[in-house]
């Protein structure tokens, strides 16, 4: 099977206020906004990050990202006024540490997820 594209969903309750959060966290505005429950942020030509308004399935969410800079892309969350959990180690060379949006979604920032 061949596949064009990835696509992380958050379902969250309120999609404007996960926009402004998701904002916050990737550090600019999102790509589209395709339909009013929905908004997209293009991170890499395959892989897309999605919030899509679903109250129901709000906060059931596990959205994985790997940085090439784990300490760098936790200080400029910092400066955008979000914290993490503290800092993990997963096998021998993994690092990571965690964030939830406002509905509890979980986002782990990987660093060298791959041995």
């Amino acid at each position: 099977m061949d596949t064009a594209r990835v696509l992380m969903v958050a379902p969250v309750r309120s999609v404007e206020e996960a926009v402004v959060w998701y904002e916050r966290l990737l550090g600019r505005p999102a790509n589209t906004r395709p339909m009013p429950s929905l908004a997209d942020w293009h991170l890499t030509p395959s892989g897309w990050l999605q919030v899509f308004e679903d109250a129901e399935r709000a906060g059931s969410a596990l959205l994985n990202l790997e940085v090439p800079d784990r300490d760098k892309a936790l200080a400029q969350l910092k400066q955008r006024g979000l914290n993490t959990e503290p800092v993990q180690t997963g096998g021998t060379r993994t690092r990571f540490a965690a964030l939830h949006d406002p509905d509890g979604n979980r986002i782990p920032l990987l660093e060298n997820p791959v041995a």
